[in-house]
């Protein structure tokens, strides 16, 4: 049997991953916490992210291991008809398919879409691409492209220098989360209909989502966006800010709190000063209040700022290591990291109050699984 025992709010649903490298992966790893039964169909060379090293442990890179625990691997070669039928199999049984090929690159093998429910009318098909099943069907998908392409790098870096990516592949992160809204949302139409359907995310739609605020300034408010550096061009402060001995992330999300800040500050006159009263005159004079704000700083250490600030219910934040994070993580009591067969692992984004994310497998070695699924799907 094929399916993995246990629980969850997915237990039961049966997913034939045909992805690889991040967006799919994270998206279905996110469902296989839950309870789902995730099939990781590889090629003879396996997920390119096996390969993408270093850092490792063990001989494993840990890029790999990032989005892959909870599954089951087979190797399955489309191009051979045995192992094609294997996954046509997989695909007529399965609940949810999830790919990423280049649009219509399963078309060949009898598992695109149209195809798949031919035999299978319930399944959720979710397609994953780079920009669109269109006009942008023959461009790649990867997320520094699209981190270009879409704006994104515009607005990353300091106004007078070149743009930069983001510390880690955002966009494909933001994707593989919108194809779980959608997969989720269509299992729940099925549960009504009794009919699946076929999803569609792409990691530049995804992208201009993700934009939020910047997107909206451009097609609801005429703006044009640019990089500011740290600078939020809606807020004032809202940036690193320099102390005694290192920079304090220092927000005023709203008038009273810049009110609490210049009472922490010893400024309580500031908050009258006409250009400072209201948010939308802070950003307005920022050139001006910032400095008045540095000068104070500078006369103490980041972490007493950090303190008193805190303590007055001025959001702040040090800027830390990523080993810090996980450590705040673990202090306030978020338990960042789980354990999955021997395997860390950064812990599922969701607390449930009855069905707990589980972490019973560790990510499999390449076709890990693979004599006991042919086995099943033979069968």
């Amino acid at each position: 049997m094929a399916q993995r025992d246990g629980s969850g709010p997915l237990s039961g649903i049966l997913v034939a991953d045909f992805s690889r490298i991040l967006a799919g992966p994270y998206a279905t790893m996110l469902l296989a916490d839950l309870g789902a039964d995730v099939v990781k169909v590889e090629g003879p060379d396996g997920d390119d992210t096996r390969a993408w090293m270093p850092p490792v442990r063990g001989d494993t890179s840990t890029y790999y291991l990032a989005v892959n625990r909870n599954k089951r691997s087979v190797v399955l070669d489309l191009t051979d008809p045995g192992d094609l039928v294997l996954a046509r199999t997989l695909a007529r049984r399965a609940d949810v398919l999830v790919q990423n090929l280049r649009p219509g690159g399963l078309s060949r093998f009898g598992l695109d879409h149209a195809a798949v429910a031919a035999t299978n009318p319930r399944v959720v098909y979710a397609s994953i691409s780079g920009f669109g099943a269109g006009a942008g069907a023959s461009l790649p998908g990867y997320d520094l492209m699209v981190q270009a392409a879409s704006g994104l790098m515009s607005l990353t870096g300091e106004p007078d220098g070149p743009p930069y990516k983001a510390g880690v592949a955002v966009v494909d992160v933001i994707t593989g989360l919108h194809a779980a809204v959608g997969i989720l949302a269509a299992l729940h139409h099925r549960e009504h209909t009794g009919l699946g359907q076929h999803v569609e995310v792409n990691l530049l739609t995804s992208a201009l989502s993700g934009l939020v605020n910047q997107a909206s300034g451009h097609v609801a408010g005429a703006a044009s966006p640019w990089r500011m550096g740290n600078a939020h061009p809606s807020l004032c402060p809202y940036e690193p800010l320099p102390t005694a001995d290192g920079d304090l992330v220092v927000i005023a999300g709203n008038d009273a709190q810049f009110r609490r800040l210049c009472g922490v500050l010893g400024l309580p006159g500031l908050p009258d000063d006409p250009r400072f009263t209201r948010n939308r005159d802070r950003t307005a004079h920022r050139a001006a209040l910032l400095p008045i704000l540095v000068r104070r700083l500078a006369g103490r250490t980041r972490d007493e700022w950090f303190r008193d600030l805190t303590a007055a219910g001025v959001p702040c934040a040090p800027i830390n290591s990523v080993a810090d994070g996980v450590a705040l993580a673990a202090e306030l009591g978020l338990d960042p990291v789980v354990d999955a067969g021997g395997v860390p692992g950064v812990r599922h984004p969701v607390a449930f109050s009855d069905t707990p994310p589980r972490y019973d497998l560790p990510p499999p070695g390449i076709d890990e699984h693979g004599e006991q699924l042919r086995a099943w799907l033979a069968d």
